[in-house]
């Protein structure tokens, strides 16, 4: 993670920073309110709308951008676009009330790490920035169903993935970091990343988010 400032909570754990991007006040200011009551997150920044988003992200560099869709100047999936473009290192988890196929794959494939509805509890929210800052995608439920369906309905051809590369993938999906994956199959880290990198291959993509939701188009998980 890249801090601005060395801010560490109590227990030394480094802060998650945060930038907040919604064009609702009240919204924002519920979402600020929510995550800098939590152990170790710090919000760093506000932005009313994309633009403003992306020009934070340049100047704040922060650990996760907390993305709502629908804003002015530029909307959530291009301002996604922008902010990954400049700085890849930068996670983004869409945070947003609407759920339609063209809103999610709109997000997914502009490089968002993670898709959460705004009616999701308190915690899941909490959960999911720091999921996300940890590596990790992260998908409510409704959206993980909504891409299943969408995807089977005209799935193509499945490229050849291994036994051990599927398992990989399935805890990938799981939201389960590199360390977590190397335990449960009693592999070394150094092996998951191979696999990874042969599922990447093989996919088609560059990030462990897409090739989740690629794996879901293909009907492989």
């Amino acid at each position: 993670m890249r801090f601005a400032r060395n801010d560490e909570p109590g227990d030394g754990t480094p802060v998650i920073r945060v930038l907040v991007a919604d064009d609702h006040p009240i919204v924002r200011s519920g979402i600020v309110a929510l995550l800098g009551a939590a152990d170790g997150i710090e919000v760093v920044g506000e932005a009313a709308d994309g633009a403003q988003a992306v020009a934070l992200a340049g100047e704040l560099t922060p650990d996760v951008v907390l993305m709502d869709l629908r804003m002015p100047v530029l909307g959530g999936s291009g301002a996604t676009a922008a902010i990954l473009t400049a700085d890849p290192r930068i996670r983004v988890l869409v945070l947003t009330t609407y759920e339609s196929d063209d809103h999610i794959l709109g997000a997914i494939e502009a490089g968002a790490s993670g898709y959460l509805l705004k009616a999701a509890p308190q915690e899941e929210i909490i959960a999911g920035v720091r999921s996300v800052a940890a590596g990790q995608t992260v998908l409510a439920p409704s959206i993980a169903t909504k891409l299943v369906q969408r995807m089977r309905a005209g799935s193509p051809a499945a490229p050849a993935l291994s036994v051990r590369e599927l398992e990989v993938l399935r805890l990938v999906s799981d939201g389960r970091s590199n360390p977590e994956i190397a335990r449960a199959l009693f592999i070394g880290e150094a092996t998951v990343k191979t696999h990874l990198q042969h599922v990447f291959e093989k996919l088609g993509v560059s990030d462990r988010t897409r090739a989740v939701t690629r794996a879901m188009e293909l009907n492989l998980l």
